[in-house]
């Protein structure tokens, strides 16, 4: 169908297209939490250089995967309403244009890593791409366990930022992949109700498709909320931060177990935008203070 469609563009709006490819609003969510795990992962002083290059790199890898990530599904996309405007299905960008972009994209980023961090960071990075691409990405179409397949390379990044900074990946290191792991249930189920209509258009079996009571959907929101709760004070327990993060993490994951309850008794998509801004707001306020918190202790 995109094939149909591609008239590419040319001249001054070619490089917007391309840039709108990356997603840069969740390559920048990808840079925070990159940042946060590469700074929590440092034992001494910061290398500023080295956190340049691991930042610029992560960005090319999160930019690639976001162009192939649109270029497999570019035919869905074309058929929902939030989506319809994006390079390939508007025929901004030919497929093979985006083809390419995507895969030499993700090579220099992920080679940048490995000449200038480390491989660790590079293989944490490549896995990270492969998991959305190779298992996310199709499986949206087939089941709703999708998003919590999906919530395993979006709690990757700051496992590439600790790798690049340290070389290893501790126990410490995973406490932060739990907290973007769980956080994503709350954020991707809020995003998916709003946008069910469209889903379900497109053909892709995100739970409050399948669940038109909200039933399931609010459940799993309420729940995984309530278990980020607990989660989100782990690093006061294995070392990482002290007695002012633990209460302010509880006090962050509070209000949003609040909001998602609050979403819960009445099921608008009007209450689910305020719990996806909620769920935006709660993940750098979080990293911030877990940042500064160790920031205070040095």
């Amino acid at each position: 169908m995109s094939e149909l469609r591609a008239e590419a563009v040319s001249g001054p709006e070619k490089p917007w297209a391309y840039m709108v490819l990356t997603k840069p609003d969740v390559t920048f969510l990808v840079v925070i939490t990159t940042l946060a795990g590469f700074y929590l992962g440092c034992r001494g002083p910061i290398e500023w250089g080295l956190m340049l290059h691991t930042v610029c790199a992560t960005m090319l890898v999160a930019g690639g995967t976001a162009a192939l990530n649109q270029y497999v599904e570019r035919d869905q996309d074309a058929l929902m309403r939030r989506t319809a405007s994006r390079p390939l299905p508007s025929g901004q960008l030919r497929p093979r244009e985006v083809l390419i972009f995507g895969l030499v994209t993700i090579v220099l980023g992920a080679t940048w890593l490995a000449l200038a961090a480390n491989g660790l960071s590079a293989l944490v990075a490549l896995a990270t791409s492969a998991l959305y691409l190779g298992l996310y990405t199709p499986l949206k179409t087939r089941t709703t366990l999708s998003t919590a397949i999906g919530a395993i390379p979006g709690a990757l990044p700051p496992l590439i930022g600790w790798a690049a900074a340290r070389g290893s990946l501790s126990p410490a290191a995973w406490v932060l992949f739990a907290i973007l792991f769980f956080w994503q249930f709350p954020h991707f189920m809020s995003i998916a109700w709003i946008y069910r209509e469209d889903y379900a258009r497109a053909g892709i079996r995100m739970l409050p498709v399948v669940d038109r009571t909200g039933n399931s959907t609010f459940r799993q929101i309420i729940g995984t909320s309530a278990v980020l709760v607990w989660v989100s004070a782990l690093p006061s327990l294995v070392g990482m931060a002290g007695v002012r993060y633990f209460f302010g993490a509880l006090l962050l994951g509070m209000i949003l177990l609040q909001v998602g309850l609050w979403a819960n008794r009445s099921r608008t998509n009007a209450r689910a935008k305020w719990l996806m801004h909620a769920t935006v707001a709660h993940i750098p306020i979080l990293l911030l203070w877990l940042v500064l918190d160790k920031l205070a202790v040095r």
